[in-house]
């Protein structure tokens, strides 16, 4: 029976260790045919030459910027001979099994085009308790408030979320795709950097016919938000400024001015204000900085999609030749 390639793709930004240990979990995988990229998005010097040193194995990418989630993924996404991709956080811990799973889905069901699967927090394992859910599905983004949930979230993983099925979003910790999905609508569209990419690349594959799938027989432990931060600026100013660009982008006609209309007056106050009354100096201006840029690029066309030119496989690092791949 052939096992049909499958391109797993992290992202290192100055978290060699904690990249290195989402490295070694891959090690593990029992899935037979895989090849691994790892983009180091400009970090500090040495962390690409260390990474390809220790991981002989995998292909390691040096940007010459940081080019967040969508550009550091796309890169990689270009040069990758998978007939499917899986996009894997550096904060994520696959289990052993997860490919299997994931690939009969996608064989199985043509009409997939994206699974994820269950993510559980790998914070505050070994208590006794089972693990807690952060992702067994997903809601629909709202479309008047750029707002979605996750199902499970913060729920015992019991039992409850063992059923696999059709859902709205899939989980940009742990999202494979199909090769054939981003020939049709394109890679993750850039502008985002990070947050919300995965969200507007599911409703680009939604609208050209693709579903898109749960997977609960396969697991990730999921360190959240450990690379960037849950209370930075950074995440701040990306999530204000995304869940709009969101809208924009995926929202048409009275939805939009509705939803328009909800974070000019609602949202964004209520969040400066929250932030001003706890003292949180960095972050309240990061979220303005978020919501104003919106301003500066009211009449910007916000639509375009970065393609997916026919570039060739780069040649793998080998322990012979621990040297870097860097993109054309």
């Amino acid at each position: 029976m052939e096992t049909p390639l499958v391109s797993i793709i992290t992202i290192n930004y100055n978290e060699v260790e904690m990249t290195a240990r989402c490295l070694e979990q891959l090690r593990a995988l029992t899935y037979p045919n895989v090849e691994v990229f790892a983009v180091d998005n400009a970090s500090a010097e040495g962390q690409a030459e260390a990474l390809a040193e220790r991981f002989p194995e995998v292909t390691v990418i040096a940007n010459d910027t940081n080019d967040g989630f969508a550009g550091g993924n796309n890169v990689a996404l270009r040069r990758a001979r998978g007939r499917y991709m899986l996009l894997l956080n550096n904060d994520a811990l696959p289990e052993p099994g997860l490919l299997e799973p994931l690939v009969e889905t996608m064989e199985a069901r043509p009409d997939v085009g994206i699974a994820s699967p269950k993510i559980v927090f790998a914070d505050g394992e070994g208590d006794g308790e089972p693990s807690r859910i952060q992702y067994a599905g997903s809601a629909p983004i709202n479309p008047y408030t750029g707002r979605s949930h996750t199902v499970g979230y913060g729920e015992l993983d019991d039992g409850r979320f063992d059923e696999p099925g059709r859902t709205h979003l899939a989980h940009g910790a742990a999202m494979m795709t199909r090769r054939s999905v981003f020939e049709d609508v394109g890679l993750l569209a850039e502008d985002y950097f990070l947050y919300y990419e995965e969200h507007d690349f599911t409703e680009r594959a939604k609208r050209s016919g693709y579903a898109v799938y749960y997977d609960a027989r396969a697991t990730v432990r999921h360190e959240a938000s450990a690379s960037v931060g849950r209370h930075s600026p950074l995440k701040a100013y990306y999530m204000t400024r995304n869940r709009l660009l969101y809208l924009r982008r995926n929202v048409q006609g009275r939805a939009f001015l509705f939803s328009a209309l909800v974070y000019w007056v609602l949202a964004v106050p209520k969040q400066l204000l929250t932030l001003l009354a706890a003292g949180e100096g960095e972050r309240f201006r990061a979220t303005a900085r978020g919501a104003a840029w919106h301003l500066r690029h009211a009449v910007d066309d916000v639509q375009g999609q970065p393609a997916l030119p026919d570039i060739p496989a780069l040649r793998p690092v080998s322990s012979q030749d621990p040297s870097v791949a860097r993109p054309a």
